[in-house]
């Protein structure tokens, strides 16, 4: 049965109708005018799901387990860090290892850090930087899983990916199983620099990647067990764990910062272009607020900028302490800025002192013997990477075979 208020609304809507004016017939030209096209909407980008936050996909893994931990500050679910969350889960976790900078990532760059106990949870902390790199047999013992869970940054001298080698083969060595927990690469839109000659290997460099290796911890851990990188060419039993909604396109601003020089999206951008300084006498900042976007030294001849490098957390003796430094202030460089040997070239070539420019650790961040050569010879940014392009090209198919996630090209 009809009810009262439908006649009323019916009633309503024909008075409205027949009191609205009917339009006139168009006009030729009216008819004859192109159509205009509606503005296109974008499709909302469907939000980020990390590795870590997919706790239905790995916990089966996980149920029943010992499981030892590969984390530092960067490993959090939300606001909760991911030791605390599986904690919560009922998981027992056994062991904490911690990589460069420590547990709580608070340590200077290439500080010896001593095992410890996380006063929280009363875990043990068994430090994977200074001597001790790879865990032990000992250290291995009292668990059946060990989890990677840190974000990278992209290049291949930061230290975290071989940390994470090193626990891969831990895994072969042991029988136990891996699982990766994967992150974006903030510097996973490009792939630049010279592929690492293996003579040059060291755990700033273990692989032959190019410097911007463009792979997320995930999909470098498949490259290094598909090739057989591993000690003796054997793999690793691994599972990685994708992201959802992730793509090399993505801009991706981390939460926390990977390590205590490294604050901001700005120098995490130019890392791969600034931290051949640390194989220089050319200081990067540390020390200062702004340490990977500014560079100089006190042999560089041009001084319309300067800053003096001083004692300061994460960066307790930095390169020049005490001395004023001319150079370059980059921090209002793009976000943007792709890997550039433009900044090595100034420096050097307006430098003062170039028989003390370089120093030996240049070759192992540069993955090669050429390029200190090739600046001293004077070439140009252009020659110079001609040099590499061959080996760069083949690492870009191969790099090709590992991808999880739809690519920048």
């Amino acid at each position: 049965m009809i009810q009262p208020l439908a006649i009323l609304c019916g009633a309503l809507l024909l008075s409205f109708n027949s009191c609205t004016p009917k339009q006139a017939p168009a006009t030729a030209a009216e008819q004859n005018a192109p159509a205009t096209e509606e503005p296109s909407q974008v499709p909302a980008r469907k939000p980020l799901a990390l590795g870590a936050e997919q706790l239905d996909r790995y916990l089966k893994h996980l149920e029943g387990k010992r499981v030892g931990m590969v984390v530092n500050q960067t490993s959090m679910v939300g606001n909760t860090h991911l030791v605390d969350t599986l904690i919560s889960r009922g998981v027992e976790v056994t062991t904490i290892f911690a990589p460069e900078h420590g547990f709580r990532g608070e340590a200077d760059a290439g500080a010896h850090i001593k095992d410890a106990k996380d006063t929280k949870t009363g875990l043990p902390i068994v430090s994977l930087y200074g001597s001790n790199k790879k865990p032990s047999k000992d250290q291995m013992k009292n668990l059946d899983v060990l989890v990677f869970d840190i974000q990278d940054v992209g290049t291949r001298f930061y230290t975290y990916i071989s940390t994470m080698h090193y626990a891969m083969e831990a895994c072969v060595e042991n029988g136990k199983k891996m699982l990766v927990l994967d992150r974006p690469n903030p510097n996973g839109h490009y792939v630049d620099g010279p592929v690492l000659e293996m003579e040059h290997k060291s755990f700033v460099g273990m692989h032959p990647i190019p410097i911007v290796h463009g792979l997320t911890v995930g999909e470098l851990a498949e490259m290094i067990n598909g090739e057989k990188w591993l000690e003796g060419e054997r793999s690793c039993d691994l599972t990685v764990i994708k992201m959802e909604n992730y793509d090399h396109t993505m801009a991706y601003d981390l939460p926390v910062r990977p390590s205590p020089n490294l604050p901001n999206a700005q120098s995490i951008a130019l890392y791969p272009s600034i931290c051949f300084f640390e194989g220089t006498n050319v200081s990067v900042g540390r020390g200062t607020p702004t340490p990977f976007q500014v560079i100089g030294s006190p042999f560089y001849q041009k001084k319309d900028y300067s800053f003096t490098p001083v004692s300061t957390p994460g960066a307790t003796d930095p390169p020049h302490k005490g001395v004023k430094c001319y150079g370059m202030d980059l921090t209002d460089v793009s976000h943007a800025q792709p890997f550039t040997l433009k900044y090595l070239l100034e420096m050097y070539n307006n430098s003062s002192n170039k028989e003390k420019f370089f120093n030996n650790f240049f070759e192992k961040l540069a993955g090669t013997s050429e390029l200190r050569k090739q600046v001293i010879a004077g070439k140009t940014e252009t020659e110079i990477r001609a040099s590499w392009e061959p080996e760069l090209s083949n690492y870009k198919v191969l790099r090709k075979n590992y991808l999880l996630y739809p690519d920048f090209e």
